[in-house]
């Protein structure tokens, strides 16, 4: 005979995982149309939730951002793996991996500005995220400077909030579709020790 019991107590976690997965969804929208600085409350209403069935799930902006980033990581961890191929340049390898970070920075309006606030804090559920990326910035600095192609006193945290920074200044007024490349460019002659090998 089923055990009506377990049934019941199945159900809600299946509800929550059903009204977490229609928070991120609608997060995602509403932070694409208006940036991670809009309410919280709207996105509640536009999922057609109460605030508290949001709250539950994401007690605060920063741990629904961390959620919808967790959500977008598997194309960034293919490129991340792209790029660790032996057969890449160890320089080519760093830019790459930067102008990826550029790209997921740049998943929604804003978004720069409570990563760059992460990496000051212990306390956001971002931190871990920007830790993660430092470290991956690291492995591909170290190879760098190991194979002589960037300077030895260059810091993966400077290069991850240098691509934070670049991310950010691509949605400013005075940026245009070239800019974002144009900045990797010029962070790129800061840290390489050579000239770029021709392709």
């Amino acid at each position: 005979m089923p055990d009506a019991g377990a049934e019941e107590r199945r159900a809600p976690r299946a509800d929550a995982r059903r009204n977490r997965d229609l928070i991120l969804e609608t997060a995602a929208q509403q932070f694409a149309e208006h940036g991670v600085g809009g309410s919280l409350d709207a996105v509640a209403k536009r999922a057609g939730i109460g605030v508290g069935t949001l709250y539950r799930h994401f007690p605060t902006r920063e741990a629904l951002l961390a959620a919808l980033l967790a959500e977008r990581d598997d194309e960034l961890v293919a490129r991340r793996e792209r790029l660790r191929d032996a057969s890449i340049d160890s320089a080519d390898a760093l830019d790459g991996w930067l102008r990826a970070v550029v790209d997921w920075a740049g998943a929604f309006e804003g978004l720069p500005e409570p990563l760059r606030a992460a990496t000051a804090t212990a306390s956001s559920p971002l931190t871990t995220t920007c830790e993660g990326f430092i470290t991956t910035t690291a492995a591909f600095l170290e190879a760098a400077q190991r194979n002589g192609r960037a300077r030895l006193d260059v810091r993966a945290r400077d290069l991850f909030l240098a691509a934070l920074a670049t991310s950010w200044a691509r949605g400013a007024a005075l940026a245009d579709p070239a800019s974002a490349g144009a900045l990797s460019d010029l962070t790129r002659t800061g840290w390489e020790t050579t000239t770029r090998r021709n392709a």
